[in-house]
């Protein structure tokens, strides 16, 4: 088998940045208009009246200050509160796919490789612009790729299971040069109008490109030592929204069907497994959490992160050993911990260890454990 190495990664970003503020007062707008409207069955006790966001809720509760997204107008109207984001004819490139090749493109710079010797296309993302035809095939065609692509969903950990399989792929030669693109619109799933969620997530594109370390040009590389994935399924995070939706006949009135969570829930629960897993997949390849120099976890949330690193290695999240992006990025789903691993790299000397981490949906976990050449 050979030695398998990243030679580049890639970050799109969103033309709009959202403060908290800024969705703070379109959020409080809503409410009152809301309460305004439903005066008559919040007082009657038929109807619960909504309450107002806040700066230091946000902050507090997350850590989050800012977020880029695609569309800003739709999401801050409060007669609105999503994005708004045309659709394209079928002969258009899609919004996704521009995103992943702008992502991809920049990987290729900084591998010193062109987009046409990539001959495997995967795309992780949260949720597919589509169904099919796969977002990859059309990544692969948007950029001139050989070889195959095919789409996988594995909520928050899209990026790093997809990892994986362009890791095994280019180990036993199936691949030569993997493309792993994570273009996620999470403004598009998000409900906007809940005071519990409606500041966590953030649109972005992250690409790595994964070869071979016998034919890798790139001056920086990074070997994967590892991967190691997990899945334990909860209830606790969950997206309803499909094809299905128009055959339930459902109350279009309710809540709708995209992002909600049991936030006290998961943190209870991920947090540990998540540390766990890390520790376990460290002990395998025979390293103690304090070998790693550099962890990039998912951006979820800043006091997830604080407990996880805690547990590991007594640090901080936030420090020169877990760095936070999501207090600029918010959560990005799988490209969180993409985004922090194409950030706060840099400095690491050869020979230094890393390790790339998502936790989400599913319950699932990714850890990918590198070392700097």
């Amino acid at each position: 088998m050979r030695d398998v190495v990243i030679t580049g990664t890639g970050l799109y970003q969103p033309p709009h940045q959202i403060s908290n503020a800024e969705l703070v007062e379109a959020f409080n707008a809503y409410v009152d208009r809301f309460n305004a409207e439903h005066a008559a069955d919040i007082a009657a006790g038929r109807q619960e009246a909504l309450s107002h966001s806040s700066v230091e809720f946000i902050e507090k509760a997350s850590g989050i200050k800012n977020r880029y997204v695609m569309d800003k107008a739709g999401v801050l109207d409060p007669m609105r509160m999503y994005p708004r984001i045309p659709a394209r004819a079928d002969d258009q490139w899609s919004v996704m796919a521009e995103m992943a090749v702008d992502a991809a493109k920049k990987a290729c710079e900084q591998a010193g490789r062109a987009a046409s010797d990539i001959d495997a296309v995967y795309c992780a993302a949260a949720n597919m612009q589509r169904a099919y035809p796969a977002m990859a095939c059309e990544i692969q065609a948007a950029l001139g790729a050989k070889g195959y692509g095919f789409d996988m969903n594995v909520a928050c950990s899209s990026a790093t299971f997809a990892i994986e399989q362009a890791v095994n792929a280019v180990r036993c030669g199936s691949a030569q040069c993997a493309l792993v693109v994570n273009p996620e619109i999470t403004s598009a799933h998000l409900e906007w109008r809940d005071r519990d969620c409606h500041f966590i997530f953030g649109d972005v594109c992250t690409a790595i490109l994964i070869e071979p370390a016998e034919s890798a040009v790139s001056t920086e590389r990074w070997t994967v030592l590892g991967t190691q994935l997990a899945t334990q399924y909860s209830n606790n995070i969950r997206n309803n929204f499909g094809f299905m939706n128009r055959c339930e006949d459902s109350n279009w009135t309710e809540r709708d069907k995209t992002f909600r969570q049991e936030g006290r829930k998961v943190f209870k629960e991920v947090v540990p497994l998540a540390a766990a897993h890390i520790e376990a997949h460290l002990g395998k390849l025979g390293f103690a959490p304090q070998a790693v120099g550099r962890f990039w976890l998912h951006q979820a949330n800043q006091g997830m992160n604080q407990f996880v690193i805690k547990k590991l290695v007594g640090a901080d999240a936030g420090s020169a050993v877990a760095p936070i992006i999501l207090d600029e990025w918010a959560n990005t789903a799988s490209a969180g911990s993409i985004i922090a691993f194409h950030e706060h790299r840099a400095d690491l000397k050869s020979g230094d260890l890393g390790v790339i981490c998502s936790f989400g949906a599913g319950y699932s976990i990714g850890s990918v454990i590198v070392r700097k050449q």
